[in-house]
C-alpha cells in the first residue's frame, strides 16, 4: 500500500516528519491530511487516542530503529497473494523441488 499514491507517503525517519512537534503528528494521525491518501484515524474514543500517541512515540522511534526491529517487523507485515507464492516457490526450490507439504509427508521412521 502506498506505493503509487501521489503525494508520495513521506518517510518518517526524515527531518521533514522528525521536526513536527508530537501535537502535530497527533493531530495529523486523528484527522488525516487532505487531499492524499493519509486517513484520519480518529473517531474521539479515548482508545483512539491512546493509540495515536502511542503512534507518535513509534514514529519518533523510527530513526533509532535497529537492524532486528526492521526485520521483526517485516515479518509482521502482511503478505499479498503474489508475495506468498514466490515464499512457495522459493521454499519448494530450496527443497528440491518439493514442497513443504510434501515434505512433512515422507516415510518417517
Amino acid at each position: 500500500m502506498g506505493k503509487h499514491m501521489y503525494p508520495p507517503a513521506p518517510d518518517m525517519r526524515e527531518p521533514d516528519t522528525q521536526n513536527l512537534s508530537d501535537g502535530e503528528l497527533f493531530y495529523i494521525i486523528q484527522n488525516g491530511v487532505r487531499p492524499t491518501g493519509m486517513p484520519s484515524w480518529g473517531s474521539g474514543a479515548g482508545h483512539d487516542e491512546q493509540d495515536s500517541w502511542k503512534l507518535v512515540r513509534f514514529i519518533r522511534h523510527l530513526p533509532k530503529l535497529t537492524a532486528e526491529e526492521e526485520r521483526e517487523m517485516q515479518t509482521l507485515n502482511p503478505k499479498s497473494s503474489d508475495e506468498l507464492k514466490e515464499e512457495e516457490e522459493e521454499r519448494e526450490c530450496l527443497n528440491g523441488g518439493q514442497s513443504d507439504e510434501y515434505k512433512q509427508h515422507e516415510h518417517r521412521h
